[in-house]
């Protein structure tokens, strides 16, 4: 199959796919299209929102939908890194044998990540970059296709820690789930108080996954969408020369390389969903936001005057 065939495949399988999973999620298309989208760079997302909004079931349906192997990890205050990783025991002939944690999955739901200590948080960070982790010395690769997309209540709530820098700027997307419109929330009301559970048709395997992954890395992208892309993060960098006044009054710091570098390649990933064979700059301004908003820091001033980090980014824009 030629990659313009596969383009072609891929935008009827991405907008079946859509439709298998509005079968149980009801609204929050942003933040479907913005998972989907990380899966497919090979990225992880963070899905923020307060309880009951539908992101652990979001994240089950879409693993469901993509035929992929899921486990899930509760995070809580007492959970330790073994618990991810796994761990070494001593077998009956007095050997060590390692046992595969939950992270030796397809996709994993880190379920309330932001509920347990740093220290167990930080077990993530090799996996998510490297695809691999080190127990005890020996080093284990982990299965591809492989995402981690987490869930978060917003951080104002007791019992939360905020997660360290290093990890967040390892999610590919931030994604805000918002409170239901009146219309969705009836029909939210009606889908899950009877007795009929939709069945979930699983259109996609993990090589076919791996191999979208691969075509969308070969999609081609102009220089000047990506000096855009560099121009846009270079932007939110307080102490740049390129940063506007708002960012100097309201930012402390602004986002690194590993955001342009998301920008271009989720952009590649909205142009082919959307039928394009070349990403332009608005296919990075639709991704910007959930890009780049994890990775600015807002000052005090901000917060004291209400400005938000999507009017700032939105600004740059």
């Amino acid at each position: 199959m030629s990659d313009v065939e596969a383009v072609h495949n891929l935008v009827k399988k991405y907008n079946a796919l859509k439709e298998e999973i509005s079968k149980v999620i009801i609204g929050q298309n942003e933040a479907v299209d913005y998972t989907l989208l990380s899966i497919f760079c090979g990225g992880h997302s963070l899905l923020i929102g307060v309880p009951g909004l539908a992101k652990t079931l979001l994240v089950n349906t879409i693993s469901d939908a993509l035929g992929l192997n899921f486990k899930r990890i509760q995070f809580t205050p007492d959970l330790m890194p073994s618990d991810i990783l796994g761990s070494e025991i001593l077998d009956e002939n007095r050997h060590f044998k390692f046992i595969k944690g939950p992270i030796f999955s397809n996709i994993i739901l880190a379920d309330e990540i932001n509920r347990t200590p740093p220290k167990t948080q930080a077990a993530l960070l090799e996996a998510m970059q490297e695809r691999s982790v080190t127990v005890s010395g020996n080093h284990y690769k982990l299965n591809l296709p492989f995402f981690v997309l987490a869930t978060q209540n917003p951080i104002e709530q007791e019992g939360t820690y905020p997660l360290p820098e290093a990890q967040l700027d390892r999610f590919m997307f931030s994604i805000n789930l918002e409170y239901p419109s009146f219309e969705e929330e009836v029909q939210v009301v009606k889908s899950t108080t009877g007795n009929v559970k939709p069945a979930i048709n699983s259109l996609f395997s993990g090589e076919e996954i791996v191999e979208v992954q691969k075509l969308i890395r070969k999609v081609p992208v102009a220089d000047n969408v990506i000096e855009y892309a560099v121009d846009l993060v270079g932007k939110t960098r307080p102490k740049s020369n390129k940063a506007t006044e708002l960012v100097r009054q309201y930012l402390d710091w602004g986002a690194g390389p590993r955001a342009s570098q998301n920008l271009i390649l989720a952009a590649k990933a909205h142009a082919a969903v959307n039928g394009k064979f070349s990403p332009d700059i608005e296919d990075v301004k639709a991704v910007a936001i959930p890009i780049l908003s994890h990775r600015i820091v807002k000052n005090y001033k901000a917060e004291a005057e209400g400005v938000t980090i999507s009017d700032i980014i939105t600004s740059l824009m």
